[in-house]
C-alpha cells in the first residue's frame, strides 16, 4: 500500500537538505575547495538527498508493483516506465546514484572541481524530482 505520509516526509527532508546545500553553494567555489569542512558538508548533503530519493523510488516501485530494479540507478527508469517521472528526466538524474556511490564507497578520488560543478548543475534536478513525485501523489 502506497504510504503518502512516508513519501511526503522524505520529500520534506530533501527540501531541507536542499536549503542547506544552497547556503553552502553561495560560497565561491575556490573557498569551498580550500575549506575541507564545506566540501565535506556538500558531499554529505548530496549523499543524504540521493539516499532519500532512492528510498522514495524503492517504496514506489514496491508498492505499485513495478518491475524490480537491477540497482538503485535503474530505479529512476522504472519510475519513468511507470509514468511517475518523464523518461528524459529519469535518464538525466539517474547518474546521481553513481556519483553518490563514488563518494560514499570511495571507489576513486573525485576531482573537487568536477564534483562541485556536477552538484551545481544537478541541484535544480532535485527540485524537479520533488515536483514530479508531488504531482504523482496529488493524482493518487
Amino acid at each position: 500500500m502506497l504510504n503518502k505520509a512516508f513519501i511526503e516526509q522524505k520529500l520534506d527532508k530533501i527540501k531541507n537538505y536542499y536549503k542547506e546545500l544552497e547556503k553552502i553553494l553561495e560560497i565561491e567555489d575556490s573557498q569551498i575547495i580550500e575549506n575541507t569542512i564545506n566540501l565535506r558538508a556538500i558531499e554529505r548533503i548530496f549523499q543524504l538527498i540521493v539516499d532519500e530519493m532512492i528510498d522514495i523510488n524503492l517504496h514506489l516501485i514496491r508498492e505499485l508493483n513495478l518491475s524490480s530494479p537491477q540497482d538503485f540507478q535503474s530505479g529512476f527508469e522504472i519510475l519513468a516506465k511507470g509514468k511517475i517521472l518523464p523518461y528524459d528526466f529519469a535518464r538525466k538524474i539517474a547518474p546521481v546514484v553513481g556519483l553518490r556511490n563514488r563518494l560514499v564507497h570511495r571507489y576513486e578520488e573525485i576531482d573537487r572541481k568536477f564534483f562541485l560543478r556536477q552538484v551545481g548543475e544537478e541541484r535544480e534536478d532535485f527540485i524537479k524530482y520533488i515536483r514530479y513525485i508531488e504531482e504523482f501523489l496529488n493524482k493518487k
